[in-house]
């Protein structure tokens, strides 16, 4: 563990720090409230996680339980990588470990760059043979912390890669009176990229749904749609 944390304080950099405590929300009554940053980009991030791919569990949990953003950023990183060239036996291994150590993937970035990719992919590929796992997503959408209703969207990006929709569909139903931007926006997303695939589908779900969903989840949603099809959905003469 010195080697790789003498790596990452090697990468401190505080005029970028102060940034990313600004953009994401670490003030006070924020939802990145208390989130340490000490400045480290995405791609040194990558860097540095693709030195360190043989850590074990344990350094990987002790990085991940870290106050320090980019540390837990570095163990996710680690985390999908090692699933990607894992057999199904380690995948199950991985997806159960994330599971249980969710609650340090605390912020929007921590969820997206790793949910669909561990959390989803094992559910897509493997959920049938583990019935205590296939329902896990429907679970943490009706979830009362943020970050269970994000990995709960965010993990049916892999489905829609798989031109499957169904569950997507479904959480997006179950989140649509969520309160928080958060889960507007990836919802949104989720929608848009459906949409993207299989214009109808998205279309199908917007109008049943569209007049109640939250501004911010319906423009997202629509985004792809030409200046016309917006319109009427904005001004709800669907």
């Amino acid at each position: 563990m010195f080697e790789i944390n003498k790596k990452i304080e090697e990468k401190r950099d505080l005029k970028r720090a102060i940034v990313s405590k600004s953009f994401f929300k670490t003030a006070k009554g924020e939802y990145g409230e208390g989130d340490i940053f000490i400045g480290i980009s995405v791609p040194e991030s990558r860097a540095i996680a693709k030195d360190f791919l043989n850590l074990n569990f344990k350094e990987i949990k002790t990085l991940l339980n870290d106050k320090i953003h980019e540390k837990r950023l570095i163990a996710l990183i680690i985390l999908v990588e090692k699933f990607n060239r894992a057999n199904k036996e380690e995948k199950r291994k991985i997806f159960k470990f994330y599971l249980e150590n969710r609650k340090f993937v605390n912020n929007w970035d921590l969820v997206d760059l790793s949910a669909d990719k561990i959390i989803g992919n094992f559910i897509y590929n493997f959920g049938k043979e583990y019935p205590n796992y296939e329902g896990i997503l429907r679970k943490f959408a009706k979830s009362k912390n943020l970050w269970d209703r994000r990995i709960s969207i965010i993990s049916t990006f892999f489905f829609i890669k798989q031109n499957y929709f169904k569950e997507s569909i479904y959480i997006s139903r179950l989140l649509i009176k969520d309160d928080h931007d958060l889960i507007h926006k990836a919802v949104g997303w989720v929608l848009r990229e459906i949409g993207n695939r299989n214009k109808e589908c998205l279309e199908n779900f917007l109008k049943k749904h569209y007049e109640k969903m939250p501004r911010t989840m319906l423009r997202y949603s629509i985004e792809k749609f030409n200046k016309k099809e917006k319109k009427k959905y904005l001004n709800g003469k669907i």
